[in-house]
């Protein structure tokens, strides 16, 4: 089994670079990275020192519903390239540990599939969630913020 690891789409990058409204109706906000770990959730890599990044309010699902979680998120604010899915982005390769949640073609939560995991762990827990009949997906979350990293599908 190999996993896909599925960034935010381009579409929806460009809108908010083209400041369209988030998830809360609201413009994104324009900053400046320290270089501090802020990860993009479109290339799924971080932003540079001194590069400009948006941060804005994300709700990663397609249907508005009670377990259609929305929180806040960073991007670079000039285009970069969507995460091609295949490798273990580099907003995954640090030393944190992540939530990982399974939910099912309906996009609610599997209950029983949170667990927190090392990065190490990340990709099995991934495939063995995943290779669960009510599992359509794998939501990343950190675990020091909660905030919403990207979505893992089988490739």
């Amino acid at each position: 089994m190999s996993l896909r690891y599925i960034p935010m789409s381009d579409a929806e990058a460009r809108r908010m670079r083209e400041g369209g409204l988030d998830a809360y109706g609201n413009a994104p906000e324009r900053q400046v990275s320290d270089g501090g770990g802020v990860p993009c959730r479109h290339c799924l890599d971080y932003v540079e020192a001194g590069a400009p990044y948006l941060v804005f309010a994300l709700r990663p699902f397609a249907s508005l519903q009670p377990y259609a979680e929305t929180g806040p998120v960073f991007m670079h604010a000039e285009a970069c390239p969507a995460h091609d899915g295949d490798a273990l982005p580099p907003i995954l390769n640090s030393r944190a540990d992540y939530l990982l949640r399974g939910y099912g073609a309906d996009e609610r939560i599997v209950y029983g599939t949170g667990d927190v995991v090392v990065r190490e762990e990340v990709e099995s827990r991934a495939t063995e969630l995943l290779a669960r009949s009510d599992v359509a997906s794998v939501h990343v979350r950190s675990t020091r913020n909660n905030c919403y990293q990207c979505r893992i599908e089988l490739a």
